[in-house]
């Protein structure tokens, strides 16, 4: 084993690198953040947070000197080692966008050191790295990749909100470019995490995180059809898989919901996909499946609600939504690849309802490559007068800090994605569960 480098730079300041950041400075290393958003840096300088599941104040104290926060690339001239934490995200017709990899590679390149490690975080394709990081970085520097600087893969596993699966406790993978990159990667890591995995490839790495969320993103996808089913029989999923649940081998519990968000989980599977189709030829029919049920989500709840309105009849179209969640997840900021931003345009640019939302990590609906036409839109107060103008309430995400009872008291509709309103007594409202 070697000795940890002392001091660590990271490029992309957000749900991954933000953690990383303030784990390696508690590690003892000199840290350096870069991050192209100005904003994000002028808070992090001000002890101030920006991610709702990390409080300003462990900022402050773990960034409050010997630390060094820039918007400047050339900063990373005077670190050992360098982890690049940037965006993935696909493009409009649904393939992968290295973009921000390339960007920041081509940026990076011209203050690579001789000796410096380079790991990429971002979850990617199998070959990204070797494909596509290494030759821009070779380009751009002058310099070769295993004779002068190191490269390594070790893929984020961030579970934004879970305090219980803290990175500094989630094993972690590594893989380097050659046998002294690996070695240094462990070395780095080392300091920040209990459990070092090494991988005997990039590549191996690579895939081993899509297929983390593969697994996911299938089982969720067969017990949403599976949801799909149980509504045309008049059965209720969520009793279904309690049931299923108590056997304790051979089964582990997924749950429905409106649709897939994160960063991960609705865009990994058309990774590896387009991956698999473009070099191999090979037709991943699984993942196209899992992906056409997912993405159907969110139709099909508007596709509920529709139904249940007709019921009491009212018409879809001039009716007035009111969505209770916006982020992806219960109890996060995060509203990257939300199915409640999809669910609104839906409601609004297909069937002519109006919109409101409420979301109490979510004040307003910040900009979204996406959805662009959302950007700025006030969460709106969750009393009484808007719990009873809407025609229907629907609960798409299930956050804790929501007065559920006042919701079913006030509301004459509610379509419950996430079945929160289960353990919710004297209920006046109808229940549709979707």
């Amino acid at each position: 084993m070697g000795s940890s480098p002392s001091s660590v730079g990271v490029i992309g300041l957000g749900y991954v690198g933000l953690p990383l950041l303030l784990a390696f400075r508690k590690a003892g290393l000199n840290v350096t953040g870069v991050d192209i958003d100005p904003d994000k840096i002028r808070l992090l300088e001000a002890g101030e947070t920006y991610l709702s599941h990390i409080p300003g104040d462990e900022i402050a104290r773990a960034l409050a000197s010997d630390s060094v926060l820039t918007t400047q690339m050339e900063a990373l001239a005077e670190v050992e080692a360098v982890v690049i934490a940037v965006p993935t995200p696909l493009t409009d017709v649904m393939t992968p966008d290295l973009s921000y990899i390339e960007d920041t590679a081509s940026a990076l390149g011209p203050h690579v050191q001789p000796g410096q490690l380079i790991s990429l975080e971002s979850t990617t394709y199998p070959g990204t790295t070797r494909e596509v990081l290494i030759p821009r970085l070779q380009e751009t520097s002058g310099l070769r990749a295993g004779d002068d600087f190191l490269v390594a893969f070790s893929p984020e596993r961030v579970d934004p909100g879970q305090s219980d699966h803290d990175i500094t406790e989630v094993p972690k993978l590594v893989s380097g470019l050659d046998d002294e990159s690996l070695q240094r990667a462990i070395d780095l890591y080392s300091s920040i995490v209990p459990q070092v995995v090494p991988c005997s490839s990039l590549e191996i790495a690579e895939t081993a995180k899509i297929l983390e969320n593969l697994y996911r993103a299938v089982n969720i996808a067969l017990v949403n059809e599976v949801k799909i089913l149980a509504d045309h029989m008049e059965l209720d999923i969520w009793e279904i898989i309690d049931a299923a649940a108590t056997k304790p081998f051979g089964f582990q519990a997924f749950y429905p919901g409106p649709g897939l968000g994160g960063h991960c989980l609705p865009i990994d599977p058309f990774y590896l996909n387009w991956r698999a189709k473009t070099k191999y030829d090979f037709e991943m029919r699984f993942v196209e499946l899992a992906g056409q049920i997912n993405t159907g989500m969110p139709l099909y709840v508007v596709e509920r609600t529709r139904n249940a309105l007709m019921q009491k009849k009212v018409s879809l179209i001039g009716a007035n939504i009111l969505l209770l969640g916006m982020s992806y997840k219960r109890d996060i900021s995060d509203i990257r690849e939300s199915p409640g931003l999809e669910l609104v345009s839906l409601f609004e640019d297909r069937e002519g309802a109006t919109v409101s939302f409420h979301d109490p990590f979510i004040p307003v609906i910040p900009r979204t490559r996406k959805f662009p036409q959302l950007a700025d839109r006030e969460s709106v107060i969750l009393d009484a007068q808007a719990l009873e103008a809407a025609d229907a309430v629907v609960i798409s995400t299930d956050h804790t800090d929501v007065d559920y009872r006042l919701v079913g008291e006030h509301a004459s509709l509610i379509v419950d994605t996430r079945n929160v309103m289960k353990g919710v007594a004297d209920v006046r409202a109808e229940i549709v569960k979707a």
